[in-house]
């Protein structure tokens, strides 16, 4: 068997599990690589969980089948990874005939449960793209059944995997700052990254479970990394003022729309090829449009968001997301007992920015890690002293370089120690969709929402390491 291979299923506790047949090596035959299975064959799957490990590590691995409600999409894909494994719109049939080592799930965010659970139930480790799942009901069917199942579940969060973010766990892991009591974290979408949420099913809660699941259970989880203890109660406020019925007119979609050369967020899908041809070309199979109208009176989601997070250690936590910047970046805070450490990426007067916006968002969702690499700062301000500056190596594509890192650590060295705990789990993944999932909650009550009364998980005061 070929030795990374085995790495990886030692990693998830395959060559422990009971009654699973190790192949036997035969001399002079070539080593059987790790069967991997994607259900979900969207532009994440395809693309970052797809195409780049056929590229990367198609000597260590191979898809086994490909699995998708829209048959169009299914046989595009193919293409596009390409892989020459069948296809299955049946979940099931397609676990029973191909019998895979890993279940790579990339569905939309409501239907994750789903897939993990049957995986699990029938005996197959599951990857699952982030959130773990949308409400605390789900949550608990999959913390039951990895329990159940003697299988492992692994949440793919790649921030954390990015130089910038790691240097801040070293930083306070190594208590520059003292004791951290309380924390201000803000993230910024701009008006191509954070309008892309409303033209899709992100649009809608019952598909996403809002943006303080979908996209801030990433922020959620970096909080809960840096900071080393569990959620214990979480306060909110959330609305729908910018995107939405709140838009000046509407159309069926910025194709056909007849307001697109008044509307500033015209978006013409048709430039892409790809997109045409994973999405557009296939609409007539499940009635899925990509290029949505982002004022459509369905979407329910929120666009402005904050929240408040008490954790179990006491550390504090001020949030807040916006979804229509004129920049896309992030800035975050920690105060200590000794000081105070900010850090900050992509704020673009801090520094002359010579990137557009969109190329900005254009550099971040690529799946190409390494390129353009720049120094960063970090400030270490200690009581009575002076500030430091830190510098740290960033690169700029494949979410900070997040994506390719993450990658190594699951396929090629999942055995190596970590000295950053970046590997995440199912504790980890319920624990940041927790927060959004009480976030919500929170504004929809006006209340306080408990982390313990949702799901059996009880929050620690240093958070327990799952992965």
């Amino acid at each position: 068997m070929d030795i990374s291979r085995r790495r990886f299923l030692t990693s998830v506790s395959l060559l422990g599990a009971a009654g699973l047949a190790i192949p036997n090596l035969n001399f002079g035959m070539a080593p059987k690589k790790l069967k991997v299975v994607l259900v979900g064959t969207g532009v994440r799957g395809t693309s970052f969980w797809g195409k780049r490990l056929v590229e990367q590590y198609g000597n260590i691995l191979e898809f086994v089948g490909l699995c998708d409600i829209n048959k169009g999409r299914l046989e595009y894909a193919k293409k596009y990874m390409g892989v020459t494994c069948p296809v299955f719109t049946d979940f099931e049939k397609m676990v029973k005939d191909t019998k895979p080592d890993l279940i790579i799930v990339t569905t939309v965010d409501a239907t994750h449960h789903e897939f993990i659970i049957k995986g699990l139930q029938m005996g197959v480790n599951v990857l699952t793209e982030k959130p773990l799942t949308t409400d605390e009901t789900k949550c608990q069917q999959i913390i039951d059944a990895e329990k159940k199942s003697n299988r492992k579940l692994i949440v793919g969060f790649n921030y954390r995997w990015s130089p910038y973010a790691t240097k801040i766990k070293e930083l306070l892991a190594n208590n520059v700052i003292g004791k951290v009591t309380s924390v201000d974290f803000h993230w910024y979408l701009n008006t191509y990254h954070g309008a892309s949420y409303f033209r899709r099913w992100h649009g809608l809660k019952e598909k996403g479970g809002t943006l303080f699941v979908h996209k801030a259970t990433h922020h959620f989880d970096l909080l809960n990394w840096w900071i080393d203890s569990d959620p214990e109660e979480v306060f909110a406020y959330g609305a729908l003022e910018h995107y939405g019925a709140n838009g000046p007119f509407s159309g069926p979609n910025c194709r056909t729309c007849s307001h697109k050369d008044k509307c500033a967020f015209y978006w013409d899908i048709t430039k892409s090829k790809h997109d045409v041809a994973l999405y557009v070309d296939n609409e007539k199979y499940d009635g899925y449009v990509r290029d949505n109208c982002l004022f459509r009176k369905e979407i329910n989601i929120y666009d402005k968001m904050s929240a408040q997070i008490k954790y179990k250690n006491n550390t504090v936590v001020n949030y807040s997301l916006t979804t229509y910047s004129p920049f896309e970046g992030w800035r975050v805070a920690f105060n200590g007992i000794d000081g105070r450490l900010e850090a900050w990426l992509d704020i673009p007067y801090y520094k002359n920015m010579a990137i557009s916006q969109e190329s900005l968002h254009a550099a971040e969702m690529s799946q190409q890690g390494g390129e353009g690499q720049e120094v960063e700062p970090i400030i270490i301000h200690k009581l009575w002293k002076d500030f430091e500056t830190v510098k740290v190596p960033v690169e700029r594509g494949g979410h900070g370089g997040g994506d390719q890192r993450l990658h190594e650590k699951i396929f090629v060295n999942p055995e190596s120690t970590d000295p950053f705990d970046r590997a995440a789990g199912l504790r980890d993944g319920a624990m940041s969709c927790l927060i959004g999932v009480a976030a919500r909650k929170s504004v929809e009550t006006g209340k306080p929402i408990r982390i313990a009364d949702l799901t059996s998980l009880k929050p620690e005061a240093k958070r327990i390491k799952d992965a």
